[in-house]
C-alpha cells in the first residue's frame, strides 16, 4: 500500500527525515514510536502530501505521490491532482479539528457530500452506520462542544472513514486526551484493525502497539533505527537506542 524510498525532508536547517525507506503491505497495522522530534509525524504528513518531500519517493496504492509519469518524464501534479491522490488516505490528528458549528452527523457527511459529490441521503445513511460503529449513534445531533475529547476523536475517526480511504493514518490520536478517555479511542482503532484496513499509527501507547501492530518502527532523529514484530522491538530490541527509549517510557 505504501512504499517509501530514501525520503528526505528539511525545514530550513532541520533535516527532519534523513533517508527513510519503508514498505507497508496492504492490510498491515504499523505502529511508529520514538521521541518527540524524531520525524514520526512528518513522515505521516509526507505520505498524505500535507508536506512535500525534498528527495526520494513515496508511492501510495501504486501511485507516485505528487507526480505523474509521461513516458520517461515526470511532471509535478497540480494542487487539484494532489487533492485527488490525498483521498486514498484518511488522517486522524492529535487535535480533533471538528467543525464547531456542525453536529456530529454534519461533520461526517461534509466530505462525502462536498468533496466527493455524493448524495446527502446516501452519505447520511453511511454516516449513521459509522456512528454506530464508533459507539456514538446517540450523539448524531450533538455539537463538538457537547462531546468529550474521546467522543470528538471517535467522530474524527468516523469522519475520516466516511471518505472510504484505502489507508488510515493516525498521528498520536490519544495524546490530547485525558487518561480515562484514551481507552475508548483505542477500542475503536482495535476494531478497525480487525477489518483489514491498512493503518499507520504514530503512538506512545506501547501496550496498544504490542497488542495490535503487525510491525513496530522505532524512529530517532529522522531515521528508522529499528523495525520488526512487536515482541522483538518492544520486548527484546536489538538497538541500544531503542532499549533506552522503551525504558524511559515505561519508567
Amino acid at each position: 500500500m505504501v512504499v517509501a524510498v530514501d525520503v528526505h525532508k528539511h525545514f530550513g536547517p532541520l533535516h527532519a527525515l534523513q533517508g527513510v525507506s519503508l514498505e507497508i503491505p496492504r492490510g498491515e497495522v504499523l505502529c511508529i514510536i520514538g521521541p518527540s522530534g524524531s520525524g514520526k509525524s512528518t513522515f505521516l504528513r509526507c505520505i498524505n502530501q500535507l508536506e512535500r518531500i525534498d528527495a526520494g519517493a513515496i508511492w501510495v496504492d501504486g501511485e507516485l505521490a505528487g507526480f505523474r509519469r509521461d513516458g520517461d518524464a515526470l511532471y509535478e501534479l497540480t494542487d487539484a491532482e494532489v487533492a485527488r491522490q490525498r483521498l486514498a488516505s484518511g488522517m486522524v490528528f492529535q487535535r480533533f479539528n471538528l467543525f464547531a458549528h456542525m453536529t456530529a452527523l454534519e461533520n461526517i457527511i461534509e466530505g462525502p457530500v462536498t468533496v466527493q459529490k455524493r448524495a446527502k441521503k446516501e452519505a447520511s445513511a453511511e454516516a449513521l452506520a459509522l456512528l454506530e460503529r464508533v459507539g456514538l449513534a446517540d450523539k448524531r445531533n450533538a455539537y463538538p462542544s457537547e462531546l468529550s475529547g474521546g467522543q470528538q476523536q471517535r467522530i474524527a475517526i468516523a469522519r475520516a472513514l466516511a471518505m472510504k480511504p484505502k489507508l488510515m493514518l493516525f498521528d498520536e490520536p490519544t495524546s490530547a486526551l485525558d487518561p480515562e478517555l484514551v481507552g475508548e479511542v483505542l477500542a475503536v482503532m482495535r476494531h478497525l484493525a480487525t477489518t483489514g484496513m491498512t493503518m499507520i499509527v504514530v503512538t506512545h501507547e506501547l501496550g496498544f502497539a504490542r497488542e495490535v501492530a503487525n510491525r513496530v518502527v522505532f524512529m530517532d532523529r529522522g531515521r528508522i533505527v529499528e523495525v520488526g514484530p512487536p515482541r522483538e522491538v518492544l520486548v527484546d530490541p536489538r538497538e541500544q537506542r531503542t532499549r533506552d527509549f522503551i525504558a524511559a517510557v515505561l519508567s
